[in-house]
């Protein structure tokens, strides 16, 4: 259980700083760019995930053993492009359906995909606590 406490810790910690990349580079393409909001947290959302996979896969989550790395971020791709569909159901249902800003409607897509990504990778992609397997 200690584990597990300390592995949310982490994944809160990342999350966090993936959440500044994503919600900063939404907020810079909309306001500066002129970008559809919809369209810049596609774009910055994208940038995330691979900031997102490089700090996970190194602090929080240890590398299965018999996955290859290929297969590991294609699965992390995937679960990502899941999270991403996610994300963009709620952005447009916030910003266009229910007319909320949509800075306020990216913070709460933000809580609903952060569970959906720490409960699959879990799921799909951590090797366990044995030793020796965190990923570099």
């Amino acid at each position: 259980m200690r584990e597990l406490i300390a592995q949310v810790a982490r994944f809160g910690a990342v999350g966090v700083a993936a959440f500044v990349v994503d919600y900063g580079l939404m907020v810079a393409l909309t306001e500066l760019a002129g970008m559809d909001p919809v369209v810049s947290a596609t774009i910055s959302f994208t940038a995330s995930v691979v900031f997102n996979y490089v700090a996970s896969m190194r602090y929080v989550f240890r590398h299965r053993q018999g996955m290859s790395r290929r297969r590991e971020f294609a699965i992390f791709v995937a679960l990502s492009v899941a999270g991403l569909g996610i994300n963009d159901v709620l952005m447009w249902g916030g910003t266009t359906l229910a007319g909320i800003d949509y800075r306020i409607v990216k913070i709460g897509a933000t809580a609903v995909v952060m569970v959906w990504n720490f409960v699959t990778r879990k799921v799909m992609l951590d090797g366990g606590s044995s030793a020796g397997n965190r990923a570099v």
